[in-house]
């Protein structure tokens, strides 16, 4: 039966997991710190056999990925789908591997395989004095790209806590280290607060959290549950809405890492029109490497009906 934890409470204190029950998850993070140590084409080669392996076992999560390839593009044939499957299954075993990284090594040794563009955006918009909220989306380099980023801009991070105790002291003490703050997922005031102190936030918007506060903007031409947080956060602060992105390079080790101008007129005042814009724009940055996105998330989840038939069902 697989191990339920009850997050109360962030206790990073690592004195706090010495207990026996631990041992299993600490051998895990050995091992992650071990594989972190490694070239990182080797390490690429490692995460390329885990996702296929995770392809070939996880029928629940191809399932899903392959539903959401379904819908997303109808443009593609039952050969390109099924590669762009196959594709983001070993995308993501890599991004698995390049969490060791930023957890556990000096980001700033990858700088010199690294472009950052559009850097001149961010610093222009962080002169406005009004906070910067980075649009992010959870792409397979979600952990490196974060940490790469911080070489070049100081940024604090909202994340979704780990169930595991253990395993999430580490991630938000290895997160710590890199960037100014890290604020909990339903944190909003201490994310307007890093926004009215002129900080940046990373912020993504692009999962299904269910039916509370959300409009249904179209994402690749689907009707999906969309958070309408951003819209309100941009209001209260008046703050600069950047989106932002990070991607793999295909053909050699490599991270590209794009600012994008600012979003002019956001928000709008038309929650449903915000929402949509904020799809397109992570849509958009999707389709430069269909791959590296987390297509095993249930992100239509929530459908626009209640009675609804949901799109994950197996007998659809």
């Amino acid at each position: 039966m697989k191990k339920k934890y009850r997050q109360t409470s962030r206790n990073t204190n690592y004195s706090a997991y010495l207990h026996p029950r631990w041992w299993p998850t600490w051998l895990g993070i050995g091992l992650m710190w071990l594989v972190a140590q490694l070239p990182i084409r080797f390490q690429w080669w490692l995460g390329k056999i885990a996702g296929l392996a995770t392809w070939k076992l996880a029928k629940s999560r191809r399932h899903i990925t392959e539903t959401n390839i379904r819908l997303c593009f109808p443009e593609y044939n039952d050969k390109q789908r099924a590669a762009l499957v196959r594709n983001s299954f070993i995308a993501n075993g890599i991004g698995l591997m390049e969490i060791g990284i930023a957890w556990f090594r000096n980001a700033s040794k990858l700088k010199s395989i690294t472009d950052v563009h559009g850097l001149e955006h961010f610093n222009t918009a962080l002169e406005k004095g009004r906070g910067i909220l980075l649009i992010g989306g959870h792409y397979s380099t979600l952990d490196l790209g974060g940490a790469m980023a911080t070489e070049y801009i100081d940024a604090d991070v909202m994340q979704r806590d780990h169930n595991n105790p253990l395993m999430n002291a580490v991630m938000t003490r290895s997160r710590a280290k890199r960037y100014g703050k890290v604020l909990a997922a339903k944190d909003l005031r201490g994310l307007l607060r890093s926004l009215k102190d002129n900080h940046a936030v990373w912020y993504a918007t692009d999962q299904d959290y269910g039916r509370k506060d959300i409009v249904f903007a179209p994402f690749f031409g689907v009707p999906a549950g969309t958070i309408t947080a951003t819209s309100r956060i941009a209001e209260r602060s008046k703050c600069v809405v950047m989106p932002f992105s990070h991607f793999r390079r295909e053909d050699k080790p490599g991270y590209d890492i794009y600012f994008h101008p600012p979003l002019e007129g956001f928000p709008s005042g038309d929650d449903l029109q915000d929402a949509t814009r904020i799809n397109a724009v992570i849509e958009q940055e999707i389709r430069k490497a269909p791959d590296q996105y987390l297509w095993m998330h249930r992100r239509f989840k929530t459908r626009p009906n209640r009675d609804d038939p949901g799109f994950y069902d197996k007998k659809r």
